[in-house]
């Protein structure tokens, strides 16, 4: 094995990409073993995710709370912390903007902002109280995220029940007030002017009847400037310093509390932000009653650890978690394979994923065997 290959072999993105591959390999091999063509199923999950701009579009939509609460993940564990706790705080952040939304109706110029702000309080106040445990009393942030979790799903079902926001009749709340939907034109597109240009323009009407928003480009923001933010600033090299040796860190005068709490701050804020863009940009536009996590924060999980825990790397990984979640249902309705596939390709992904730590040693090992 040459220097050159031994180098692209070691490099994150190399190991992630062999992930995928054995991703859709073991899919292919399932597909086979229960009498399915695997190349019609790809055909199928691929014009299901890209067919139509219809389809594009809801990628992107699906797309934007993964992605940005696989940020989430990856910014705690940048230092070193488990953020098990993503879906408590977007149902936090949920529960805030849409509570918000419902009790105020301003222009949308102050309407927006205000619901986004009270989805990101909420989640990094709930981020925050993780942080607070872990700096002080050193108690494991894994277990108090996923007890946390399980607070704010019954507190999420306690709040959509009291009689200012229940609608009676559904399973949910009202929704929040129409100034404050983030949706690209969504009052023009209920006009009679409206309705002629989109049947003009078939192209663009399929797109503009979804519930395309300002979410994805928020989302894709994000991940550049916490990229930038983690590796450029002077906070964010504390924080990736405590990560790597928290020992060292203190030595050199970091202190390692506050950076703790700073740090669940932040990844809550990012999940209590990614359910307010949620809330203001698809419909229906409310909470209701939970059964189960909607696993908004838990897909968040997978997105990052397939991204190597690169902010930027979140956006790509969470695109193709979206896809593949979107294009699911065109495998099960066109050749009739069911959709679980793809969560058993998803697995596979990340199973591997993990593998690929040994990929490194396995390279040097051959390289020093030539």
């Amino acid at each position: 094995m040459n220097k050159t290959t031994a180098k692209i072999l070691k490099k994150p993105i190399t190991a992630t990409l062999i992930s995928i591959l054995f991703g859709f390999l073991v899919a292919a091999i399932i597909l086979t073993a229960a009498g399915y063509n695997p190349l019609e199923a790809f055909s199928a999950l691929l014009a299901g995710t890209m067919g139509r701009p219809k389809y594009i579009a809801n990628v992107l939509i699906k797309g934007t709370p993964i992605i940005i609460t696989g940020l989430s993940v990856a910014f705690a564990y940048k230092m070193g912390l488990f953020n098990i706790g993503a879906e408590g705080q977007y149902i936090m952040g949920s529960v805030a903007a849409t509570t918000v939304g419902i009790l105020f109706d301003l222009p949308p110029v102050l309407e927006i902002p205000l619901i986004l702000f009270a989805g990101i309080l909420a989640g990094a106040l709930y981020g925050g109280i993780a942080g607070y445990l872990k700096a002080r009393f050193s108690i494991n942030e894994v277990i108090t995220t996923i007890m946390l979790n399980w607070i704010a799903l019954y507190l999420c079902n306690f709040i959509s029940r009291l009689a200012p926001f229940y609608k009676s009749g559904t399973t949910g709340t009202y929704p929040i007030h129409e100034s404050g939907y983030t949706v690209f034109f969504s009052r023009w597109k209920t006009t009679e002017a409206a309705a002629e240009f989109l049947k003009s323009h078939p192209m663009i009407g399929d797109l503009m009847r979804t519930d395309f928003n300002v979410g994805i480009f928020i989302a894709v923001f994000l991940g550049i400037g916490i990229s930038w933010f983690l590796f450029r600033t002077t906070k964010g090299y504390e924080l990736r310093a405590v990560g790597f040796n928290k020992d060292a860190a203190e030595f050199a005068g970091i202190s390692v509390e506050k950076n703790t709490i700073h740090t669940m701050l932040i990844a809550g804020a990012l999940a209590g932000l990614a359910a307010a863009l949620n809330i203001t940009g698809i419909n229906p536009h409310n909470i209701s009653h939970l059964a189960m996590f909607e696993q908004n924060g838990m897909n968040g999980l997978s997105v990052a650890f397939i991204a190597g825990g690169s902010p930027v790397g979140c956006i790509f990984s969470g695109l193709l978690f979206s896809g593949l979640l979107y294009g699911s249902q065109s495998i099960q309705y066109e050749i009739g394979a069911p959709s679980e596939i793809i969560n058993i390709m998803i697995g596979t992904i990340v199973f591997f994923v993990g593998l690929t730590k040994i990929l490194p040693s396995l390279v040097d090992r051959f390289s020093k065997e030539r």
